[in-house]
């Protein structure tokens, strides 16, 4: 049987692509089927992969600049008081607890302890590729969402006494609620990629959700930030997170056309299929 590029088979997993997410991955692997036929070689093609993450990055950044646009001009204020003070009408000093131990998730040393273990394991397993791509989210993030928060320079919120004492720079975006998406969404990516059954799958990206959502509410909970900061800290995270996911599904799936990338990357996806190598 045939497994060229063009072959039915050439992209075909073991574990059967279902769900809401079909219709996506079948776009998905139709884009790298097509790919495959027309771009040599490994970096040339995964390189062609990439542009669609940016054609991502493209759309959320136009999403992102009219929600900054209406926040800076004072639009989203009215809504963004309104639920702090439905936060301030939550307190209790139990919750004040949950609270900071959540939002301690989201903070530089705890997610960089995170990245710090997971990238080991993944190093020690074989899965190079992995280990760079949540150091790449990681440093990313950190230059895009400190960039963003010079580039606005908007006020914390003073609707009520913050909650807490530990607050970093300009309100928007969140850099806590990037970073959670970021982190926990690659790691999420990475173990449901190499998790064996779709119920292991789902309850990773199930902690992963909940684990982000609770980050978001905590930052608004304490009072250090207003609705449209998370929000907007969950689109540029959410965007920049997928361009790094679309880049490893690229080394993956290409991965056979570098000898070497086979070596170095053993299992990127338990069954997963293997590309054969170019004829040249």
């Amino acid at each position: 049987m045939s497994t060229g590029p063009q072959s039915p088979a050439y992209d075909r997993r073991t574990v059967p692509r279902g769900g809401p997410l079909r219709p996506l991955y079948d776009l998905l692997y139709r884009l790298l089927r097509w790919i495959g036929a027309h771009v040599q070689g490994f970096y040339r093609a995964v390189g062609a992969f990439l542009i669609i993450g940016l054609v991502v990055v493209m759309v959320a950044a136009v999403g992102f600049a009219t929600l900054a646009e209406r926040v800076m001009a004072g639009d989203t204020l009215h809504a963004d008081e309104s639920i702090l003070r439905m936060m301030e009408r939550m307190g209790a000093p139990w919750l004040d607890a949950v609270a900071l131990e959540v939002t301690a998730l989201g903070a530089r040393v705890v997610v960089w302890m995170v990245v710090l273990i997971a990238s080991v394991f993944l190093w020690h397993s074989r899965h190079h590729y992995s280990a760079a791509l949540l150091w790449v989210s990681m440093v990313g993030a950190g230059f895009v969402n400190t960039a963003l928060k010079v580039a606005f320079d908007r006020p914390r919120p003073d609707v009520f006494p913050w909650r807490t004492e530990h607050v970093g720079l300009a309100s928007f975006p969140s850099g806590h609620a990037m970073t959670s998406i970021v982190v926990y969404g690659t790691l999420a990516f990475l173990i449901a990629r190499l998790a064996p059954t779709r119920f292991l799958r789902r309850i990773t990206w199930a902690l992963a959700i909940l684990v982000i959502l609770l980050i978001g509410w905590s930052r608004l909970y304490l009072g250090v930030h207003y609705p449209s900061d998370v929000l907007a800290g969950f689109v540029m995270g959410a965007a920049w997170a997928v361009i790094c996911g679309l880049g490893i599904e690229a080394v993956r799936y290409f991965r056979s056309r570098r000898p070497t990338v086979v070596v170095e990357e053993k299992d990127l996806e338990p069954g997963g299929p293997v590309a054969p190598p170019d004829p040249a």
